[in-house]
Parts: structure tokens; sequence; C-alpha cells
């Protein structure tokens, strides 16, 4: 069945109408407290040409507090990286200097997958 895409209000771009109401998103996560986290560590190959990159995961709060910890854990690291789709990825196998520095800031972490 298909969707009449006239129907739907999030398709109006622009209205004169000052009955109309837009529901938009500006909630932000709450960033949990370092001791209630529970960030994963891991090694992937996927997407990456062959190369390795050490993943860290199940971030909960915003993506700002998430820039930050990715920005943080580079510099530790000593390597490149970038934060996507709630994930921190560094280049290379850094699980260990990760890990180090997440416990010592307070994090619940661990490694994961093989």
């Amino acid at each position: 069945m298909k969707k009449d895409k006239q129907n739907t209000i999030h398709n109006i771009v622009y209205s004169t109408n000052k009955e109309v109401s837009f529901d938009i998103d500006t909630e932000q996560k709450a960033t949990l407290p370092p001791n209630q986290q529970d960030l994963r560590i891991m090694i992937s190959k996927k997407g990456r040409g062959g190369e390795i990159a050490t993943v860290v995961a199940n971030f909960i709060g915003s993506e700002e507090d998430l820039e930050i910890l990715g920005k943080e854990l580079k510099v530790k690291c000593g390597v490149g990286g970038s934060v996507k789709d709630g994930e921190i990825i560094l280049q290379g196998d850094k699980r260990d200097k990760a890990l180090e520095y997440l416990l010592s800031k307070g994090y619940k972490a661990k490694k994961a997958g093989g």
C-alpha cells in the first residue's frame, strides 16, 4: 500500500497557515555519568579496505560529549580517527590504550569481540 505524500506533515517545507504545528525533535539525550556507561571496545575491518580500526561503542549521551571523548581518545592514543553513528573510530589496534584511558576516567569499559 502506497502512502500519500501529500497528507504527511513531515513533508511540509513552508506554510503560511498559522495553525500548522511542526513536531521538531529538539530533545537531546542526557549523557550518563562515566560510571554508568557500559562501553565496548572492539576491532573492525568492515568497510575500511582491510585496514584495522578500534571502535568504541555503546556511549549513551549527547553527540557533543561523544565528540569530546573521541578527541581525548585520539590524543591519548596518538592516532587519527572519527566519530560516526554514535561510535568512536580510532585508526589501528588501540584497544589496550583506549581501555586504559577509559578506565582511568571512570568509565565502565571492556573489550568485546575476538
